[in-house]
């Protein structure tokens, strides 16, 4: 199922930032505030996007570690994603495009495993996964291009026993979404976009990186404020 703001459909700059995205996306997600579900943002850009559904709904907020296995020459392009309970997803129609060998996809992955347990140490420390069995689960991220970091986080997170999984994504492309909506319950976009060339910046009027720092205040702002 998937759930759009079709007003919204094929249009860029829609958001201010990723505080405004997770706003328009609260409002879409209005039926699980104070519910039992569990918000998980992606690392790092989809942090502050779940932060503020999280704050607006009244859910926990933690996050889904997920990273790129980049192709070599690139540091944006991906073609797989390794997951914060070691899952990986390897595109092979990828792989055979861009001709890359057994030993290149393997040191992709050790990098791309490299990053997600760095960061795992880095946002949870010594503290365990939260309890995610039978239980709704909220994946985030700022947007959604091919998807890979999703899909591995999905797995990871049906692996942990999820009862129900949904994907909130501000922008997506028309056929990622598509293709991502058929692994979850429910996929909620609010700016769903097709045509050939697709940049999740484009959504966004003021589009910078989310450094590591910013995530670590964001997570301790929403502890700060559950525990009040």
């Amino acid at each position: 199922m998937i759930i759009e703001r079709s007003d919204l459909r094929d249009t860029t700059r829609v958001f201010r930032n990723r505080t405004h995205a997770g706003e328009i996306l609260a409002e879409m997600l209005e039926e699980f505030r104070g519910s039992d579900a569990i918000v998980l943002g992606i690392p790092a850009g989809g942090v502050p996007v779940a932060a503020e559904v999280a704050r607006r709904l009244q859910l926990p907020l933690d996050v889904a570690v997920a990273s790129k296995v980049l192709l070599p020459w690139t540091t944006e392009a991906g073609y797989g994603a390794v997951a914060f309970d070691g899952n990986v997803w390897i595109n092979q129609e990828y792989v055979a495009h861009y001709g890359l060998s057994p030993a290149t996809v393997e040191e992709g992955i050790a990098r791309a495993r490299a990053k997600v347990e760095q960061r795992v140490r880095r946002f949870r420390g010594d503290r365990p996964m939260p309890e995610l069995r039978g239980r709704a689960v909220i994946l985030i991220d700022d947007g959604l291009a091919a998807g890979s970091t999703l899909r591995a986080a999905i797995s990871a997170v049906k692996k942990a026993g999820a009862g129900r999984i949904i994907v909130a994504v501000p922008t997506g492309h028309a056929h990622a979404v598509k293709s991502i909506a058929r692994e979850v319950e429910a996929l909620y976009c609010a700016n769903i976009r097709s045509g050939l060339r697709f940049a999740v910046a484009d959504a966004y009027e003021n589009w910078t990186d989310v450094d590591e720092a910013e995530v670590d205040a964001l997570l301790q702002e929403l502890q700060s404020e559950s525990d009040r």
